[in-house]
């Protein structure tokens, strides 16, 4: 097994430091649904301090009052059955706030996007393209776009094609009309050769080029001049020239070769096992993906989940223990094909029969259970790899690769895509840049300094879910992040950086604050006030409050919110690190 502990530990060592990353939780707003999407994607409006959250389970949006972010409350929901069926995404700017979602006529018709002022009072309704997923204003807010994923029906009898919105917001909502709404297709491309590391194959390759691209998220650079679009399924990546509101190009993301990035690709197996594997390679697939600046240049940050098409008459998905490989690339079929070694991994059937010939001379999975970076030009100029499996193998050994609905699921998701990647967002914190990675199945977050956007360094991970109570029991944690925004200090209500995850399993959305402070040294501490030291178990402090216990390996081995004790009765002996909100520390010593 290829574990990488000292670089894991050393990164996350408490005990010696120069500055430290608080990342503290704050908050957390329950909607009280389960594993029903009670809540997916969130806007945030820093006048007002309300949070915009899309309820899916019923048709509205959640608007939730963070003027007090240790107590987030609902103030009041904004109904959009009467507009719309179901709800994807949400964005605000300066007040209005706009909905997406497939109309109440059927989900392969063209899409809606609603209107509201602040106080949820509608504004206006506008179409958009078939099945809008992601909305998003650009920087300078005059423009609304909106990624249009156009999948087809079960039956692929109805396949809209993918597309992009692009609302001209310059003469102000009150204003609009459908002439201010563009329209970017691909049709443009059908007939002609396009990269061919875009994978365009659904329904077997009868579909065109236009209906076979699915637009499924969007970012924009600072100057609000080009957009950048995730193609999910295609493994690709589009640039939408916001000048000319036009295509200017679409690029293939490429594949990571598992003959040197290793993954654990078994879920029946008993051990983990991160090992690398000939002729085998993942899809990046990116979901989410977000823009941001470095030394005057625009990135793009993406997590690599993954996503396969499988419908009621084309599915693309196949176990390798089912498929005829290839005797030369693979003279070790036999024992690659056992269920405990790459058998049970998903690929897809779509690439890989190179030659025709009816048997597969590579193999490629769904996503690349990593993030990535790339330039303005959509080439790759980092990606991590196989860290976070590394990094989860060593930290949760018991509880790795788990899904996000069953606290007893370890490796389940090994077979698929791993931890999923989903979320992510990237923001500017007392002058160093950090990227924020949401693991969709396994939960938590992953930390990285990205201000050397070609040399990232990871910082640490996050995971708010208690493994010891069952899934949808209320003190189970946050299970599922789906969307994730960062809200600088300058529009925070308390003054410092958050971080805000929405967990679509268990429906909750839980805030952080993200903040550097002076760290510890071998010989000195900021005692906040923990007794007794040495305990044997329970410990009090000076007043309620949220706390955070770790060990020395820099793992949170405990959490207490609004309570003035804890206890480290099944801990073993050891000195540990208490943390509370503000970034003071105390070390304690457990008998």
């Amino acid at each position: 097994m290829k574990y990488f502990y000292l670089p894991i530990l050393s990164l996350l060592s408490l005990s010696v430091s120069a500055q430290t990353l608080n990342f503290v939780k704050a908050g957390t707003y329950a909607t009280g649904i389960f594993d029903d999407s009670g809540t997916e994607i969130t806007a945030f409006d820093p006048a007002s301090k309300l949070l915009f959250s899309t309820n899916g389970s019923e048709t509205k949006l959640d608007v939730v009052d963070l003027s007090d972010i240790q107590n987030p409350t609902l103030q009041f929901q904004i109904n959009l059955s009467t507009y719309m069926s179901g709800v994807n995404s949400v964005a605000v700017y300066n007040g209005t706030v706009a909905a997406v979602g497939e109309p109440t006529s059927g989900d392969q018709d063209p899409g809606v996007v609603a209107f509201f002022d602040i106080q949820g009072n509608f504004l206006k309704q506008l179409t958009a393209g078939a099945m809008p997923d992601m909305v998003t204003f650009t920087p300078d807010g005059s423009l609304l776009l909106i990624a249009n994923e156009g999948e087809p029906n079960g039956d692929y009898t109805i396949d809209p094609e993918g597309s992009i919105s692009i609302i001209d917001m310059s003469a102000g909502v009150a204003n609009l009309t459908q002439t201010d709404v563009t329209q970017i297709t691909f049709s443009a491309l059908n007939g002609t050769n396009i990269d061919p590391l875009i994978n365009i194959y659904g329904n077997d390759g009868l579909q065109t080029i236009a209906q076979d691209l699915e637009p499924e998220y969007i970012t924009v650079n600072s100057s609000s001049t080009k957009a950048f679009v995730s193609v999910q399924e295609n493994n690709a990546m589009a640039i939408i020239d916001l000048t000319t509101k036009t295509l200017d190009t679409i690029v293939g993301l490429g594949y990571v070769n598992r003959s040197v990035i290793g993954l654990d690709a078994s879920n029946t197996a008993s051990t983990i096992n991160i090992a690398t594997y000939n002729n085998l390679f993942g899809m990046y697939q990116p979901d989410a993906i977000t823009a941001f600046e470095a030394n005057g240049n625009t990135y793009i940050a993406s997590a690599n989940e993954g996503d396969a098409r499988d419908y009621d008459t084309y599915s693309e998905e196949e176990r390798i223990k089912d498929l005829t490989l290839d005797p030369t690339n693979f003279p070790n079929a036999a024992t690659l094909q056992n269920k405990d070694v790459l058998g049970r991994l998903n690929i897809t059937t779509s690439l890989g029969d190179n030659d025709g010939d009816g048997d597969y001379d590579s193999l490629f999975h769904f996503g690349a259970r990593s993030f990535s970076i790339w330039n303005d030009q959509g080439q790759l100029v980092w990606d991590s790899g196989d860290e976070f499996e590394q990094y989860l193998a060593v930290a949760y050994p018991n509880e790795f690769n788990s899904n996000n609905d069953d606290n007893a699921s370890f490796k389940s998701r090994s077979d698929d895509k791993g931890c999923e990647p989903e979320a992510i967002t990237t923001g500017d914190v007392d002058g160093v840049k950090l990227a924020f990675i949401g693991l969709e199945r396994m939960g938590g977050i992953m930390i990285y300094d990205v201000t050397n956007p070609s040399a990232p360094n990871f910082i640490m991970y996050e995971l708010n879910r208690d493994f010891n109570v069952a899934a949808d029991s209320p003190g189970a944690g946050d299970l599922g992040p789906e969307g994730m925004l960062f809200v600088p200090s300058s529009a925070s209500p308390s003054g410092k950086n958050l971080v805000i995850v929405s967990n679509e399993v268990s429906g909750t959305i839980t805030i952080y604050e993200v903040f550097y402070s002076i760290g510890l040294t071998e010989n000195e501490t900021v005692e906040t006030l923990v007794y007794p030291n040495p305990t044997e178990g329970k410990i009090y402090f000076g007043q309620s409050g949220s706390y955070q216990v770790f060990n020395l390996d820099g793992k949170k081995v405990q959490s207490v919110d609004h309570k003035n004790e804890a206890d480290l009765s099944t801990q073993p002996a050891g000195i540990y690190i208490i943390r509370d909100r503000d970034g003071n520390v105390a070390r304690i010593i457990k008998k």
